[in-house]
């Protein structure tokens, strides 16, 4: 016996009180957490980490409570300070997503920036020997960093896989980094002695690492967070997320003071589309001579008059940082609709 097909107006009648009856037990659900909200006070609190529609977040005392979300809020993301109320002992809601100080976003498939941690102070750049280190993956983090307004520093990691004289040729590498005020930490994982200055620079900070696949992050997280394994098992006693947080991002606090965020979502990364000024002014070593080229528009190609191409030739700017702004700046007009 065949099928009896539908038609379109039947289709389209089916598909209204589904809707309807989405609708109306969504309201029944924010009716009940609206009832259990008035029995609690709003407190804020940290989001440790978002898996799905769960969050962790951390309370003005240290515990974690597993919170739903308030639909119409916006999209919380690790390191977001939020308000919550309690629903049950271990349990809460979110309620609203205090204003953040900085967001570090990629954009998706679709092209849509898509927020990975919020209020951030340090964006940690690791290179290493092995894989080769890319200049124009480390440019789009720095422009990111300046663009969010957070300071941005270099480790260059596994120094102790290198001979002395290869020490010093890969480590010029960087010198122009430097020059224009980045500061570089040179660490080997094999010497935990080589990690006092950059533990000194995380304290007190909200940071991330960012960096290549390979370069020994997950390694030095490890040193970094000796008692990882026991922050994570309070996680997902309290919550039940713990054991996602090997593929989600995470925040941690550091032994010495100050909260590191591990994301396996920032290894691949791309700036985006970015407007000429907001890029040019993410390259801060241009920023002196912006306003001296003839054009206000200039691309700082083949202009004449071009302060900027005036400053490589002087030395000023390095060669390979204007070569990547111009690549940069071709990729983000290109994603522009």
């Amino acid at each position: 016996m065949s099928k009896r097909r539908l038609s379109g107006r039947q289709i389209e009648r089916i598909r209204t009180i589904q809707d309807r009856r989405r609708q109306r037990l969504a309201s029944r659900v924010e009716n009940a957490l609206s009832e259990l909200e008035a029995e609690s006070r709003p407190e804020e609190g940290r989001v440790v980490v978002r898996h799905g529609s769960n969050l962790a977040v951390e309370d003005a005392a240290g515990g974690m409570i597993l919170c739903a979300s308030r639909r119409n809020i916006g999209h919380a993301v690790c390191g977001d300070r939020v308000v919550w109320q309690r629903t049950t002992e271990h349990q809460g809601i979110v309620t609203a997503i205090l204003p953040r100080r900085t967001v570090l976003s990629r954009p998706d498939s679709g092209g849509r920036d898509k927020p990975l941690a919020a209020n951030l102070t340090r964006l940690v750049i690791l290179v290493a020997r092995e894989p080769e280190p890319s200049e124009y993956l480390m440019d789009q983090y720095l422009v990111a960093a300046e663009t969010m307004g957070v300071e941005a520093i270099i480790v260059v990691n596994k120094i102790d896989l290198l001979e002395t004289r290869e020490q010093t040729v890969f480590q010029r590498r960087f010198d122009h980094y430097q020059a224009i005020g980045y500061p570089v930490f040179r660490t080997s994982l094999r010497d935990p002695a080589t990690l006092t200055e950059l533990t000194g620079a995380l304290c007190d900070q909200t940071s991330i690492l960012v960096g290549q696949s390979g370069v020994g992050k997950s390694s030095l997280v490890r040193l970094l967070l000796p008692d990882r394994g026991i922050q994570t098992g309070r996680l997902s006693k309290a919550t039940g997320l713990g054991r996602h947080t090997t593929s989600a991002t995470t925040a941690y606090r550091l032994p010495g003071g100050g909260v590191l965020i591990d994301s396996p979502g920032v290894r691949s990364f791309r700036i985006g589309a970015i407007d000429r000024d907001a890029l040019q002014r993410g390259f801060r070593e241009f920023r002196p001579h912006l306003r001296r080229c003839r054009f206000a528009d200039c691309r700082h190609d083949q202009e004449p008059g071009c302060a900027i191409l005036a400053a490589v030739r002087d030395g000023q700017i390095a060669a390979q940082r204007l070569a990547n702004f111009r690549h940069l700046l071709a990729e983000s007009q290109q994603m522009r609709p």
